[in-house]
């Protein structure tokens, strides 16, 4: 059990948490959730002990373990693997290396003999045994192979070094386990693997996360840091966010009887407890679940961008051909006669290595040239391109950001046009004039999209575009591509994103394209079966 009590903590003139009073019990899921600087992971720093809160105070179980996931990729550089992971039980493995340091020694005293054997006991108890087997195999279910394990982390690709931290957090059966973005670096595979493990661990996770897929997966509980408390809410992602999009409408909505949208609200708490079953712990929460009341669901205060894309023309018949397109980056080939044609109603999710499918679009927008073959858009399409990688557009760049905006908008828009494009993008009074050069990457990937909707194409091309943004706008992009009446062709690691949005998949692998006109589920769905061994 975790319990912070009436905890408050203020960074110069900024209030962070103010009496902040929360439980975490055994055997439950929370996802922090957050507007971005509202405090999630500084929070978690005040649950681990990292920082202290001005007022109030944390309380753990006795004799319970919390494990953290360890944000610094370079702090082992000069250890193996293996080791890191191990590292993750500080006592089993602060035993080891006395055992270590005792049976290496010349002259082996009685006194050292005694010590060895109190540490054995010691070592037993907390299963030391296993605990190299044990760390293999949490290595391997996040995907890193076996010729990994030995090697030192200065010598692991950081695609690996990623899943060795995780792999450090979850070792040894922590009670309390800390999560901070745990999915960042993973591909889809680790993600699966880590959600199944999550849902089956018996003890406490706290994880913040911008992958709403994963909240829904794993989580039992949404802990909300807004108005700087933190209210506790039964239920997995979307069921916060529709109930608190529901509660916003009613108090927003005064013309209403109040009683309809009271019947609404149990209507869909009824929805949601119907399919329970689908999630951990289904009997338990379905129980919570009927316990809710109207006053029990409160409207959120976080701001949801308005993203809206709206093409000035409908496409015709003919949107993109492209033919044997083949590339070599790095000496590597990245792309091997790639061939396949589009149709206007498609939105396509690209899956497969991430170079390959960044150059993919690269070559599609006219930003590289390919070595061999050839694409063709339909005369009807204008294309608007958001790159993975966007410093281009505003490293160096000494404009405002009104400024900033107005070079990709039609010269007759005024600036009050401007001004109020900005403000449903967020960007609000005088912080129109703050430097295009210093913004954060998520301000950054706004001021891209906002670019992009007032190019009113009729393809938008998109790669990883939920990189750096918040969860807010997270939902309203994905919202607004769903509504969108062109084209999209995207890649992305949002399970939740790519489903919703998707109605073809594209995979670019050694062996070739592979082009499915489905669901990403039904497609994933479709793989396993491929690859499942038969018994």
């Amino acid at each position: 059990m975790l319990q912070a009590t009436n905890v408050g903590l203020r960074f110069s003139d900024r209030k962070l948490f103010e009496d902040v009073s929360i439980k975490f019990t055994n055997g439950n899921c929370y996802g922090l959730i957050g507007a971005n600087g509202a405090g999630k992971s500084t929070f978690l720093k005040i649950l681990s002990g990292e920082i202290e809160p001005q007022e109030g105070h944390v309380s753990v179980g006795k004799d319970e373990r919390i494990a953290v996931l360890k944000q610094d990729h370079f702090a082992h550089e000069d250890e193996i693997a293996l080791n890191v992971v191990m590292m993750g039980h500080e006592r089993l493995y602060e035993v080891m290396q006395e055992k270590d340091a005792i049976y290496s020694k010349g002259d082996f005293t009685e006194e050292d003999g005694m010590r060895a054997a109190e540490l054995e006991g010691e070592f037993a108890e907390m299963n030391g045994w296993e605990a190299e087997g044990d760390a293999a195999t949490l290595l391997r279910g996040l995907g890193v192979q076996d010729e990994f394990h030995d090697k030192k982390m200065a010598d692991l690709p950081e695609t690996e070094k990623v899943k060795v931290l995780l792999a450090q957090a979850l070792f040894g059966n922590p009670d309390i386990l800390l999560l901070d973005e745990p999915t960042n670096g993973l591909d889809l595979q680790a993600i699966r693997w880590l959600e199944e493990f999550l849902i089956q661990f018996e003890n406490t996770v706290i994880v913040v996360s911008h992958d709403r897929n994963f909240l829904n997966n794993v989580c039992t509980h949404i802990a909300d840091l807004d108005f700087e408390k933190i209210t506790l809410y039964v239920g997995n992602y979307d069921f916060w966010y529709e109930s608190s999009q529901l509660a916003l409408k009613m108090a927003q909505d005064q013309n209403k009887k109040k009683e309809e949208k009271i019947k609404d609200l149990k209507e869909f708490i009824a929805r949601f407890s119907a399919n329970a079953s689908k999630s951990r712990q289904a009997t338990s929460r379905k129980k919570l679940l009927d316990k809710i009341t109207l006053d029990d669901i409160k409207p959120s205060s976080r701001k949801y961008p308005y993203i809206a894309f709206q093409p000035e023309r409908e496409i015709g018949n003919d949107l993109l051909e492209v033919n044997g397109l083949s590339k070599t980056v790095d000496g590597k080939k990245v792309l091997d006669n790639v061939t396949f044609r589009l149709n206007k109603d498609d939105k396509v999710v690209l899956l497969g290595d991430d170079i390959a499918k960044t150059t993919l679009l690269k070559i599609l927008v006219g930003e590289m040239e390919p070595d061999e073959g050839s694409y063709k858009w339909g005369i009807t399409t204008s294309q608007s391109y958001f790159p993975k990688d966007n410093s281009y557009y505003f490293d160096g760049v000494d404009k405002t950001l009104i400024d900033w905006l107005r070079q990709y908008s039609p010269e007759d828009e005024s600036e009050t046009f401007l001004r109020g494009f900005l403000g449903r993008m967020l960007f609000s009074g005088e912080e129109v004039f703050k430097k295009a050069s210093v913004l954060s990457g998520g301000e950054k990937v706004r001021c891209m999209l906002s670019r992009m909707m007032l190019s009113h194409s009729n393809v938008l091309i998109l790669d990883d575009p939920t990189n750096h943004l918040d969860l807010e706008s997270i939902q309203s992009l994905n919202d607004s591509l769903i509504q969108f009446k062109g084209s999209v062709i995207f890649t992305s690691h949002d399970h939740q994103f790519i489903q919703t949005i998707a109605n073809r998949v594209i995979e670019i692998t050694d062996k070739g394209v592979i082009d499915k006109s489905e669901s990403y589920e039904d497609y994933i769905e479709a793989e396993k079966k491929i690859t499942t061994p038969v018994l």
